[in-house]
């Protein structure tokens, strides 16, 4: 129900509007009538009607200076001016005042019917569109720090336009001030250690609480915005007009966050530090350089705030980059000892520290060293699933890992498996030889060409290397086990035939009766004769 005000100065005029309409089925109430526009102005306030419908010849105030004090302080009401045929032209002049129509004395009830009709769809349509308007606002405020985010992501990405930076910052209402801006990236040390032991939803709620310690110790300080970009990670924007002023106040705000978070969380973060920039143009410029000292976490360790500016500092100084630790590495291999695989992989991984090589140069190199140990366990012959899992994948593994610190745990936990697989088939292999040169060795021993090469060549090994794994694997010497063999296979003949002592001499493998006496006592403490005798 729309409120109308009726202003004459005539009483028959007013009272006939006012009474001879059914105002309730037009949608309108009647909250007062007036004989001129002054005691309309008066009534204003306080009645806040939608629509005046006054004459426009009345005393004090007419009704064109009505029409003018509505136009300037009630735009939103409605004005319909009632004018004889002689006032039409006076009448026009309140056209220019957005009155909305007239209508012509003498009128009849059904003329102001149809207007009134017409004057409420109007309303309507236009309230229908307030209300539109009025949700879609509401929903661009629910929207807003989404919209926010959004753009600040692209701001720190560079592709916002120059020409649209001043319009969108006003829009999102983003108080980013001053000469200087500086871009720090926060991330959350043991991103894969929170996701494994929270539910989804719980570590989002962690990332958040990083978000808003980060954001309430920024606002605190009054120090710049902070929003969060797709990867869970936290971006603070800086902003001053002292550029070394910027800095060293951001540093000190940064180690504060980081306190902060370890303090109230009980977990760590790191902190990327960018370079201080000119103009919001270069913003993108800042953020790339605070996700590369990010980076640099990967040698430094976690729980720590890092600044580009230090990192390139010390990059003047590093020391070369030495690939001799790597191929010590992989030479140590070979070996299957953990005992000198482990000096080399702490050495390689110092030589990392020491050299400052980005984050993606360190992936290469520790790849290179994955590769050549795979290639070396290829040449061993050895393909052992053991060593993968079926989800996993060693060159890639390295990506999860945030420091070198934990790359030198997991490269170490991985050459222990290879160095126990190695020597696990060094040992089968040095077993299955070493039983191929003793059943040789049972097969030939009644030659008494059988030699230590003869053996070697057999399983294609050097007569040092044979002779030490035999002796490990026998307890005893090649020779001394041919001996030993020879006289028992002697004794059995002794034992089960009547064969004469030239004879057994000659099928053990001695061609001189004599020295298979000598061997055969010297082992048995018997002679042939006597051994023969006590069976």
């Amino acid at each position: 129900m729309y409120k109308i005000i009726v202003a004459d100065d005539e009483a028959t005029v007013r009272e006939g509007i006012r009474d001879h309409l059914n105002w309730h089925e037009l949608g309108f109430e009647v909250v007062g009538d007036f004989e001129n526009g002054r005691e309309v102005i008066q009534a204003m306030e306080l009645l806040q009607p939608d629509v005046v419908l006054t004459d426009i010849n009345m005393p004090f105030v007419d009704g064109l200076e009505l029409s003018r004090f509505l136009f300037d302080h009630y735009p939103r009401t409605k004005v319909i001016i009632l004018t004889g045929y002689d006032e039409f032209e006076y009448a026009q002049q309140a056209l220019k005042l957005k009155v909305h129509d007239y209508i012509l004395k003498p009128n009849t009830a059904a003329e102001i019917r149809q207007i009134l009709i017409r004057l409420k769809a109007e309303m309507d349509e236009e309230g229908r569109k307030t209300d539109d308007l009025t949700k879609l606002k509401e929903r661009l405020r629910e929207s807003l720090p989404l919209a926010r985010e959004r753009f600040l992501n692209q701001l720190t990405s560079g592709i916002v336009r120059e020409g649209e930076l001043k319009d969108k910052l006003a829009y999102l209402e983003l108080p980013i001030e001053g000469m200087h801006h500086l871009v720090a990236v926060i991330d959350v040390d043991d991103h894969g250690e929170l996701e494994r032991f929270y539910p989804e939803t719980e570590s989002e709620l962690l990332y958040f609480a990083v978000f808003n310690i980060s954001e309430e110790i920024m606002a605190k300080h009054n120090a710049g915005i902070v929003f969060q970009n797709n990867n869970e990670k936290t971006i603070v924007i800086l902003s001053g007009d002292d550029a070394e002023l910027l800095y060293d106040s951001a540093l000190h705000v940064l180690e504060e966050i980081n306190a902060a978070v370890q303090s109230f969380l009980k977990f760590t973060i790191s902190i990327g530090v960018g370079d201080v920039c000119t103009g919001l143009n270069q913003l993108h410029l800042s953020h790339k350089r605070a996700a590369s000292a990010l980076d640099y976490r990967f040698l430094l360790g976690k729980n720590r705030v890092i600044s580009i500016n230090d990192i390139e500092g010390r990059a003047h100084t590093r020391v070369p980059y030495n690939k001799v630790w790597e191929r010590k590495l992989v030479s140590g291999i070979k070996s299957g000892t953990m005992e000198e695989m482990e000096p080399n992989i702490s050495q390689l991984m110092h030589n990392f520290k020491k050299t400052y090589l980005p984050l993606d140069r360190c992936y290469i190199h520790i790849q290179q060293v994955m590769i050549s140990i795979m290639d070396t366990l290829d040449e061993l012959g050895i393909h052992d699933d053991s060593l993968y899992r079926t989800d996993s994948n060693p060159l890639t593994d390295i990506y999860h890992l945030k420091t070198l610190d934990e790359v030198e745990v997991w490269l170490t936990a991985y050459c222990q498996r290879v160095s126990l697989i190695i020597s696990e088939k060094r040992d089968h292999f040095v077993r299955v030889q070493m039983m191929k040169a003793e059943a040789y060795i049972h097969e030939h021993y009644a030659d008494e060409l059988i030699s230590l090469d003869a053996v070697c060549k057999h399983v294609s090994m050097s007569k040092s290397y044979f002779s030490l794994l035999f002796k490990s694997y026998q307890s005893e010497t090649f020779i001394g086990y041919l001996t030993k063999l020879r006289v028992e296979k002697a004794k059995e003949m002794l034992k089960h035939s009547d064969l004469k002592t030239y004879e057994i001499a000659d099928r053990v493998g001695y061609a001189d009766p004599q020295y298979f006496s000598l061997i055969f006592k010297k082992t048995t403490g018997m002679t042939t004769t006597e051994y023969r005798n006590k069976i």
